[in-house]
């Protein structure tokens, strides 16, 4: 029997996680099963067990796709712009969620809507699962420090007013995300580039777009 060779593994790895990731943005991470997987892959019940250990497995995988899609914008703004604002930060992390598809870790392009489901469930498996916790909260807290690093810029060039204590105002950068998220996926709000527009508006004073 021929060897699979590495580019048809990570085809096939890549196909089980759309699979994975359509269930689960359909039926949540609890009612789909390692065969629900496997059916809506077309490929036999223990495929998945080839490329996967198990469905946390592949939950964590989807779960870091997720995040990247919300939270690398914003580290690549931080960490290459001089002084970003805050409405800055909050903006250009709502733009790559304004697009329909988003490249993954492995270069496939993926749903934004399917990606956003799971980020929304990821967070419940937090309260149950201290593999997905430890996970987000290292994600989370290299995601904050950027933040809070790119603040202090901000403030030392007085784009930040300097009240803010830049820890916090990161908390307050990630809490806009995560509601916007949150309003989105819960209640359809579909509108990033307009939700970005009143963030200016409220944290900068500047209008940006014509009446």
């Amino acid at each position: 029997m021929p060897r699979i060779t590495p580019e048809r593994r990570e085809a096939k790895r890549a196909e089980i996680m759309a699979a994975a990731r359509r269930c689960f943005s359909r039926d949540g991470f609890h009612q789909t099963s390692m065969p629900d997987i496997a059916t809506e892959a077309g490929v036999s019940a223990g495929a998945p067990y080839r490329y996967f250990a198990s469905k946390e497995e592949i939950i964590l995988a989807i779960a870091g796709d997720a995040f990247r899609l919300i939270f690398a914008p914003i580290e690549r703004l931080a960490a290459g712009t001089a002084a970003p604002s805050v409405a800055d930060l909050v903006a250009v992390s709502l733009e790559a969620l304004s697009a329909d598809t988003v490249t993954d870790a492995a270069g496939h392009a993926v749903p934004v809507e399917e990606l956003l489901r799971c980020a929304v469930q990821t967070w419940s498996e937090l309260l149950r699962n201290d593999t997905v916790r430890a996970r987000a909260a290292e994600g989370v807290e290299s995601v904050r420090g950027s933040i809070a690093d790119a603040l202090r810029r901000g403030r030392a060039a007085g784009v930040v007013p300097p009240a803010l204590e830049p820890e916090r105002g990161a908390r307050v950068v990630l809490g806009l995300l995560h509601g916007f998220l949150l309003q989105r996926v819960a209640f359809d709000l579909a509108d990033p580039a307009g939700f970005a527009d009143d963030v200016r508006i409220l944290l900068d004073g500047v209008e940006t777009t014509p009446n």
